[in-house]
């Protein structure tokens, strides 16, 4: 049975400022460039079956520089959508929101947690559908990426909130015993 590997988008200005991003597109920057390249050592054992990706081109890049070929793309690996909250850091919104979290609360214009779990729910059917042939790999970002871990476990979208993860980090979804496990996480 494969395995799913998670790839975090390398670097991008917004990242590096702790900014929500979603459906801004942005660049990676030198530092995310060499991050994405540095993801190609630590993948080159692997043979992929798959490889889905985000269409937001940090995450297409990072699959690039990577050395990685892109089978599919899809919206439902795509950031969760931060609707009013887009550009702005979680310390800003606490400045009238002192409560507000994320993965609890959703972001107002944009997405709630069941919807993001919804999409992500989708992608994990869909990956199930190659592991019987090897390795599946998912390029996306920070926060959805999350919540893929904690569907994965069978887990709701909050717990996703415990789940830190860096940038052109791998973490690996696998199975113990039949069940699915987190093999690895923010490596």
């Amino acid at each position: 049975m494969g395995e799913i590997v998670l790839i975090r988008h390398g670097q991008t200005e917004w990242s590096a400022n702790g900014r929500h991003t979603s459906y801004t597109d942005l660049e990676l920057t030198p530092d995310g460039e060499r991050q994405a390249r540095a993801v190609a050592e630590r993948l080159k054992d692997r043979n992929f079956v798959a490889v889905i990706s985000s269409p937001r081109r940090r995450a297409l890049h990072t699959a690039e520089l990577a050395g990685l070929k892109i089978t599919e793309t899809t919206e439902d690996l795509a950031e969760w959508n931060y609707g009013e909250y887009e550009g702005i850091t979680t310390a800003t919104i606490h400045q009238t929101d002192p409560n507000w979290w994320l993965f609890r609360d959703g972001a107002p214009g944009g997405e709630s947690p069941d919807q993001i779990s919804a999409r992500v729910d989708r992608v994990l059917a869909h990956a199930r559908t190659f592991l019987d042939r090897g390795d599946v790999a998912l390029i996306g970002h920070g926060h959805a990426l999350r919540v893929v871990g904690a569907r994965w476990i069978e887990l709701p979208a909050e717990y996703a909130g415990r789940l830190r993860l860096g940038t052109a980090t791998l973490s690996l979804l696998a199975y113990e015993h039949g069940r699915p496990a987190i093999d690895s996480w923010n490596a």
